[in-house]
């Protein structure tokens, strides 16, 4: 079934965002920065359990990321936007292996809702590539400014862009694809 854009949207709203608010509200609340770190990095969602898209990740590999998060909460907590405080996670987390750039983004967000900092523009991991590959879009840089987007999207901040970039990649490709097909269809 292909869903227009307005769609997908309304149906992120609808179903998805309470979810995404609670999530980023539950890091707000932590009592620390400290704990908020620990969260993040060991990918530990308010029920206790370990975020279903981070499942695959080794617990040593979290272990070495939380640990090496918490030496530098001083430096974290000094970052002022939410770019700067993703490029320091990043650079923290480069060296541990099975580290990749969503669980970077994820931990970024998380840790950012702590310190109320949220991004300004879409950044982008593998699913986040195919969903912006679907629009037409530019997917070979680390993230793209909303302008670039299609207009349904830019009403709603980057960080909820990069859910339903994710989330809806494979909606997103069907519709391009059917989209293609017309195109073609229609030239001869």
């Amino acid at each position: 079934m292909l869903m227009k854009l307005e769609a997908i949207v309304r149906t992120y709203i609808r179903r998805i965002r309470p979810k995404a608010h609670a999530e980023l509200n539950w890091f707000r609340q932590q009592p620390s920065l400290h704990a908020a770190i620990e969260k993040a990095a060991l990918a530990i969602n308010s029920q206790g359990n370990r975020y279903s898209h981070q499942r695959r990740l080794q617990q040593d590999s979290l272990q070495q990321a939380y640990q090496a998060l918490e030496a530098k909460t001083e430096t974290i907590a000094e970052t002022d936007d939410f770019d700067d405080l993703h490029g320091l996670i990043d650079r923290i987390l480069n060296p541990i292996p099975g580290i990749g750039e969503l669980y970077v983004y994820d931990t970024s967000l998380r840790i950012g809702a702590k310190l109320n900092l949220l991004p300004t523009r879409v950044y982008l991991h593998a699913g986040t590539r195919v969903g912006a590959r679907a629009l037409g879009l530019d997917a070979s840089g680390p993230s793209i400014n909303t302008s670039a987007l299609p207009r349904e999207f830019r009403s709603l901040p980057p960080h909820e862009i990069e859910d339903i970039l994710c989330i809806f990649k494979d909606k997103l490709r069907l519709k391009a694809n059917a989209e293609i097909i017309a195109a073609r269809s229609w030239c001869g």
